[in-house]
């Protein structure tokens, strides 16, 4: 019997989980390695999950735990800032007609299905370590751990996010660049009656919206120009955020009620990146964040991820050829699909930035969107 090939994924978020549940249904022998010793288990507010996301986690096997966990809605609304509402859209089922629009569910909730499913897998996880060295051979990949062990590996995987080590030590140059707007984002309860995304463009911030989580929960967000992080105190946070949404109407005044700990405020700058040409060397290979990252303007970055996930399984389990072709084979189905993503999402952040008011945001979403129902 041929001994399993051994596959090493760097990263235990969206991409890095999802990829190793599909490549231990196919009885590869993975190791996922995760530099947080927590797992990411308790990180960030609130997710929107869109359609082709939800296919992914269907074909993971999880569809029913984050049916359950989140909350699911089909419309998007646009808001004056006074809390009018000005517009009502159906959202496009990206993910086909027998899947939601789009579901809210609290980030943290998320992860944990991923973590249990990883767990389910067989797959071997070790905590709080980071890959340091990957030196290639005809053989395969030997990598050196921080913790001073080594192992070898037929392939790395680096799903290590948009920071990665591993991208910069296999000598891709690419690097995040802001991109000029900053995101505060707080979980809340839900005030009753709210039951899909709203947006409000203008008031004191670029962008405020809110995405309900279950149904007692929401995550809230207000987005502004980036500033320099030394400037804003760890523990002005609270206030900074309650200053851009106090002028809001709706049911903002209710929500604007709940921003009071500082500590359970997220605030981090837009960026974009986009690998160019392929998204491997020798047998090292990126998928999510690693290669690509862009502004949640269309919250398509987790189904981003997961889409890489999803097709670079199916190629590695579709061949004994693990090659150059098979990987630039990988980076030719993804890159028309992942480019429109980044594109849009950027553009429409300019547009913002510019203050351009006959911008057509929503048809450029709604092209995104359609693109999207095609399977990746």
């Amino acid at each position: 019997m041929r001994t399993p090939r051994t596959v090493l994924v760097v990263g235990g978020g969206s991409a890095g989980n999802a990829v190793t549940i599909l490549l231990r249904r196919s009885g590869l022998a993975v190791d996922l390695i995760e530099a947080k010793e927590d797992w990411n288990a308790t990180a960030g507010s609130g997710i929107t999950v869109q359609g082709n996301a939800l296919r992914v986690l269907r074909e993971l096997g999880v569809w029913e735990q984050v049916r359950a966990s989140g909350f699911g809605f089909g419309s998007l609304g646009i808001t004056a800032p006074d809390g009018t509402v000005l517009h009502v859209t159906e959202d496009i089922r990206s993910g086909g007609d027998d899947l939601p629009a789009t579901i809210g569910m609290q980030r943290p909730q998320l992860q944990r299905i991923l973590i249990d499913a990883v767990r389910a897998s067989g797959a071997s996880v070790r905590l709080g370590t980071r890959a340091e060295t990957f030196d290639q051979d005809a053989d395969g990949v030997r990598v050196r751990f921080t913790d001073g062990s080594e192992g070898c590996y037929d392939l790395v995987i680096a799903a290590d996010g948009m920071g990665s080590g591993t991208r910069a030590a296999i000598g891709i140059p690419d690097r995040p660049v802001p991109t000029g707007m900053a995101i505060w984002r707080i979980a809340a309860p839900r005030p009753e009656g709210l039951e899909r995304t709203d947006l409000t463009f203008g008031g004191d911030a670029y962008v405020a919206g809110y995405c309900p989580t279950s149904r007692n929960t929401i995550y809230a967000y207000a987005v502004e120009a980036n500033r320099d992080r030394g400037s804003i105190r760890a523990e002005s946070y609270a206030e900074e955020m309650r200053r851009l949404l106090r002028g809001y109407g709706g049911y903002w005044p209710e929500i604007v009620k709940h921003i009071e700990d500082p500590a359970k405020i997220n605030y981090t700058w837009y960026h974009r990146m986009l690998v160019d040409g392929s998204w491997h060397r020798g047998r090292v290979v990126l998928i999510g964040d690693a290669a690509h990252c862009c502004p949640p303007s269309l919250a398509q970055g987790a189904a981003m991820s997961l889409e890489d996930a999803l097709v670079l399984a199916e190629l590695l389990t579709g061949t004994d050829d693990w090659d150059d072709q098979l990987f630039q084979t990988y980076y030719e189905r993804r890159i028309p699909r992942v480019r429109p993503v980044v594109d849009a999402s950027v553009q429409i952040g300019q547009w913002e930035l510019d203050g351009v008011r006959d911008a057509d945001v929503a048809g450029l979403t709604k092209h995104i969107a359609t693109l999207l129902r095609d399977l990746p």
